[in-house]
């Protein structure tokens, strides 16, 4: 093997290194394309909800020209689609609010005592057979809870209550109130199984028991939490569109008993969007001054719900 030949080093022209900020930049560079597809999918978020809203503002402001905003927030009766036009939406507002408290009177309870058993009882096996069910419940498709709730549970509601209407608030929100379960149960699981486990050590060292423990210490600890899948099983009840569209009917009526039939704001959207009117008359607009109150009634009830966790957390 012959000797090891070498280039001797020009003194006057010596070899080009790489710049060190071209290689930090080549570096970084995977970092930064990532980081600008996250911002551009979190943008894309801000910028379909800005786009919805301004959609809606726009096309109400087009409706409240003809009506004003007293008649629609005080006039009892909601018409527009007959030939004595009334524009009154507390009739629509009641009905969402009843079916909304039907809902929450059946998945707040449920959810929690589920939560507390999965979080606290069930063994792991348990668990895990458990949760894929309370996640196959969550994805039926709604038109499927409706039937259900027109077929089934209004027929055996009527074995107790033999003047109850074929299409009643109490079906629509019994059902829609299972349909929300697994959202409250599995965020509610969430928030407890977060409680540090010393906490729980704490009582056991205090002599509670496992009961104890968990509706004395656990649940008070995950309150924020609790409120948070509180006020995401509102917001899904708020906006369920067909089973109460198929089960609650859809004559808008002005009442509080959940034993008769009333017609929702979404269901009132449903059934207008799927007619015949022409677009940019004043009753095809009234869906936008429908959505519009149903979008502030959301909002209402998500600030609402970041108030209560903000001082159950500073609470805590």
């Amino acid at each position: 093997m012959g000797p090891l030949v070498t280039q001797p080093l020009d003194p006057v022209n010596p070899p080009a290194q790489p710049s060190r900020f071209a290689y930090q930049a080549r570096r970084h560079l995977p970092e930064r394309i990532i980081q600008w597809i996250l911002f551009l999918a979190a943008f894309s978020a801000v910028t379909v909800t800005i786009a919805i809203v301004v959609i809606l503002v726009y096309e109400s402001l087009g409706f409240f020209r003809h009506v004003s905003l007293w008649d629609f927030l005080t006039d009892t009766q909601w018409t527009p689609l007959f030939s004595d036009k009334h524009f009154g939406i507390l009739p629509l507002v009641a009905g969402t609010l009843v079916t909304t408290f039907v809902a929450l009177a059946v998945s707040v309870p449920l959810g929690t005592v589920i939560a507390i058993y999965l979080s606290e009882f069930a063994s792991h096996s348990v668990r895990e057979i458990v949760k894929p069910f309370l996640e196959l419940l969550s994805g039926v498709p709604t038109i499927v809870y409706g039937y259900f709730a027109l077929l089934f549970v209004t027929p055996l509601l009527q074995l107790f209550l033999p003047d109850l209407p074929g299409f009643n608030m109490l079906s629509a929100g019994l059902v829609m109130g299972i349909m929300i379960i697994p959202y409250v149960a599995s965020v509610s699981e969430d928030a407890m199984r977060a409680v540090p486990m010393h906490i729980r050590e704490g009582s056991y060292a205090m002599g509670a028991t496992r009961f104890q423990t968990a509706i004395r210490v656990v649940t008070p600890a995950a309150t924020s939490g609790l409120v948070a899948a509180y006020i995401l099983g509102i917001s899904r009840a708020v906006g369920e569109t067909m089973v109460v569209a198929v089960a609650a009917g859809t004559q808008p009526n002005l009442t509080w008993n959940p034993l008769e039939g009333a017609a929702t704001i979404s269901a009132y959207i449903v059934q207008v969007s799927l007619g015949d009117l022409p677009h940019g008359s004043l009753e095809y607009q009234t869906i936008f001054a429908a959505g519009l109150v149903l979008l502030l009634m959301t909002l209402a009830f998500n600030v609402v719900g970041h108030l209560l966790r903000k001082r159950f957390r500073e609470a805590y």
